[in-house]
C-alpha cells in the first residue's frame, strides 16, 4: 500500500516531466525524483522489515528467498504506476533498466534490515544503526553532492554507497544516450554530456553499474543467512 501510494503521489507530483527538459533545473527536478524514490522508499522498506525479523527472529532461516516475490511485486507497482505517469521515454530498453534497479534498491534495503537485526540483540538497537546508513546512503547518493564534487579523500565511501549506484542507473538508462541541447547555466550543453560533466554520469558504465547493483543484495542476504544462524541472542 505504501508503495502504490508513493508511486501515485510521484505520479502526479512530476506529471509528464520525463521529457520536457529543457534547462538544468527540470533535469534537477527529474533527479531529485529518483533521488527520493531510491532513499525513501528504501528507508521504508528497511524500517519496516526490521521489527518482523526481530520478532520472528528464530523461524527466519527461509526469510531470504521468500523476500523476493514481494520485492518484485513492489518494484513492478512502482514502474507500471509512476513510469507511464511521470512521462519517460517508451523503449523497452529504458523501462527494464528502471525495474531493474527499482528491485535491486528494494532488495538491498531489506536485507540491510534483516542483516542489522540479526547482528543485533533487539530491533530497538538495529532501528538506530539503521539511521548511519540512512545519512550515508543519503549524503552519498550522488544527488545532495554530486560525485565530482565530493573530496577525493571522500569518493571510496561514494563508490561504497549502493545509492549511488541506483541512481546512477536510473538516470543514465534514461538520459545518458539522449543528446538532446539544453540550456545549462546560460550555455547550450547537449544532455548527455551535462550529466557527465555535472553528476558524473557515464552511459558507457551501465554494465558495470547493473553487476554492482546485484552484487550489494547478494552479499547482505548472505551475510544475514549466516549471521542468523550463528549469533544467537535469546536468553532462557
Amino acid at each position: 500500500m505504501h508503495m502504490t501510494t508513493s508511486s501515485l503521489l510521484f505520479g502526479v507530483l512530476f506529471w509528464e516531466q520525463g521529457q520536457k527538459i529543457d534547462n538544468q533545473q527540470n533535469l534537477f527536478n527529474i533527479v531529485g525524483s529518483l533521488y527520493m524514490v531510491v532513499v525513501f522508499l528504501g528507508i521504508n522498506n528497511c524500517s519496516s522489515v526490521i521489527p518482523n525479523v526481530a520478532r520472528e527472529r528464530t523461524v527466519m532461516y527461509r526469510e531470504v528467498t521468500v523476500e523476493i516475490p514481494y520485492l518484485l511485486i513492489q518494484a513492478l507497482a512502482y514502474v507500471i504506476i509512476s513510469y507511464p505517469m511521470i512521462g519517460y521515454y517508451g523503449s523497452a530498453y529504458k523501462v527494464f533498466w528502471n525495474f531493474y534497479v527499482m528491485f535491486c534498491t528494494m532488495m538491498f534495503y531489506n536485507y540491510l534490515g534483516m542483516l542489522l537485526v540479526s547482528l543485533t540483540p533487539n530491533f530497538m538497537i538495529a532501528s538506530i544503526l539503521s539511521t548511519v546508513f540512512y545519512t550515508l546512503f543519503n549524503l552519498f547518493s550522488g544527488f545532495l553532492i554530486t560525485g565530482p564534487k565530493i573530496p577525493n579523500w571522500w569518493i571510496w565511501l561514494y563508490y561504497m554507497t549502493p545509492t549511488s549506484w541506483a541512481l546512477n542507473g536510473m538516470i543514465t538508462s534514461q538520459y545518458g544516450d539522449i543528446d538532446k541541447e539544453i540550456i545549462v547555466f546560460g550555455e547550450t550543453k547537449s544532455l548527455s554530456s551535462f550529466l557527465e560533466d555535472y553528476f558524473g554520469f557515464h552511459h558507457d558504465r551501465l554494465p558495470i553499474t547493473a553487476v554492482v547493483l546485484i552484487f550489494y543484495p547478494l552479499v547482505l542476504a548472505f551475510l544475514f543467512a549466516y549471521c542468523i544462524g550463528k549469533l544467537n541472542f535469546l536468553r532462557r
